[in-house]
């Protein structure tokens, strides 16, 4: 039966209001990361005595928890993409819950150090099973020809949102150490986390639900199988395991880095987050038209071959020459937008409607694998480099061969994407004339059925 206009009038108004609680709800989870992740995760550590190969761990347990992705995938389509990205995130995000109270409980370094990894471990556990089904949702729910620039517009409100947060959330830690406060400053920062729980879940709640077509049939573990072995996964799958492992090796070292070694503070920390997430504000729509232009894995090329030098900049960085950082800031605020939204669209778009969960799962295992074991095996080298690189009087510290080898990874992995089978995308030159200002036809990206395996 043919749609009425009243029909189609109302569906595009469920529709935008549904993408408005998204933008909402995305804004709202950047409040809980900026309270319980990057710079305060790294306060969190420290304050129970860490050492490099903990903050190591740290950096790898959400991506270790990919594991998880292809149960995952069969609970979202046993339990539904909706219902279960509302319960796990939920979750996900409450349980930072006990931190509340672990600072003034007086607990010895041997206890309060693992009830806090724990907390982080089962946080990255429930993140990673709602993700998926978020992921999932959103490839439902949002029309191909304008998923480039939603999420765009979703990561302009997202940046301005997250930076904020992190600007109060240092400037609160750094107000608070001097008078001996750091616990329960973190323990408030917990506190605000959880509330943006529940204040996401009821955004996350307020939007729509896409039944699935009735061919898909029951899950079927079958599917996670022909994710892998599809030629046209393949190449993506290739390109994100060696990606973020090469990304892996410095991640979770840079906040270490700026606090430790050079000496910041939590609020010069949070300042330079804001300049980068400014220019992600700036140069997010443009890679969203972009990506809806000329196919997502031209810009992907293009943002990781720019994203390799980012940690080279840092080699030149001392606690007396802090001006290349300025340098750094542009590169990543640049490069990171663009590289998120087409790593998410290329993820949805060579992906069939069916057994879509299942095909997210191993793309995301692939990228946790990659980037956890690099994490923890550059944890190890840290550790092992420590002492005879201060013994040789080296002016270099563990973490410079960190970013120097991840560097390299970063520009060796950056070409494999040019192997990715995305259907009609335009080649990289089309994307440098795009970028100089030249016309460029759209790129035609297919309806999910035509992607049937």
């Amino acid at each position: 039966m043919e749609s009425t206009p009243l029909a189609v009038r109302q569906r595009t108004r469920g529709l935008r209001a549904s993408l408005d609680a998204s933008v909402a709800e995305g804004a709202v989870a950047e409040v809980f990361g900026a309270c319980a992740g990057g710079a305060v995760l790294t306060g969190w550590a420290l304050y129970f005595g860490a050492t490099p190969v903990v903050i190591g761990l740290l950096g790898a347990l959400p991506f270790a928890a990919q594991i998880v992705q292809v149960p995952a995938a069969w609970l979202t389509q046993q339990v539904g993409a909706k219902p279960l990205a509302v319960a796990a995130l939920g979750a996900a995000r409450l349980a930072w819950l006990p931190l509340i109270a672990v600072p003034f409980l007086a607990l010895p370094q041997s206890t309060a150090l693992p009830v806090f990894v724990a907390v982080v471990a089962l946080a990255g556990l429930f993140g990673v099973v709602g993700n998926n089904a978020w992921t999932a949702w959103m490839g439902d729910l949002i029309p191909s020809q304008l998923r480039g620039r939603f999420f765009a517009r979703r990561m302009i409100y997202l940046n301005v949102t997250g930076t904020v947060s992190s600007l109060a959330a240092g400037v609160a830690l750094d107000a608070s150490t001097p008078r001996g406060f750091r616990g329960e400053t973190l323990a408030a920062l917990a506190a605000v986390a959880c509330v943006a729980g529940v204040v996401s879940v009821r955004l996350l709640l307020a939007q729509q639900h896409v039944a699935p077509p009735r061919e898909d049939g029951p899950p079927a573990w079958r599917d996670a199988v022909r994710a892998v072995r599809d030629r046209r996964t393949r190449p993506l799958l290739a390109y994100l395991l060696g990606w973020n492992a090469a990304v892996g090796i410095s991640a979770g070292f840079f906040s270490f880095h700026m606090l430790t070694n050079l000496r910041m503070a939590f609020t010069f920390v949070a300042t330079y987050a804001i300049i980068v997430a400014a220019l992600r504000i700036v140069s997010a729509p443009a890679w969203g038209r972009l990506v809806d232009t000329c196919g997502a894995r031209p810009v992907l090329v293009v943002c990781s071959l720019g994203i390799s030098a980012v940690p080279l900049v840092w080699l030149f960085v001392t606690p007396e020459r802090w001006w290349p950082i300025a340098i750094e800031a542009v590169i990543s605020g640049t490069l990171w937008g663009g590289h998120g939204i087409a790593a998410f669209d290329v993820s949805i778009g060579v992906s069939p409607r069916r057994g879509r969960p299942f095909y997210l799962a191993v793309f995301a295992v692939g990228a946790g694998v990659g980037f956890a074991v690099s994490s923890i095996l550059a944890g190890l080298l840290a550790a092992a480099l420590a002492a005879p690189l201060r013994d040789a009087g080296s002016t270099w510290s563990e973490i410079h061969v960190l970013f120097l080898l991840s560097a390299l990874g970063r520009a060796g992995t950056a070409f494999l994407a040019l192997r990715i089978a995305e259907p009609a995308a335009r080649g990289v030159p089309d994307l440098a004339r795009a970028l100089l200002g030249t016309p460029v036809r759209r790129a035609a990206k297919p309806s999910p059925a035509s992607l049937s395996p």
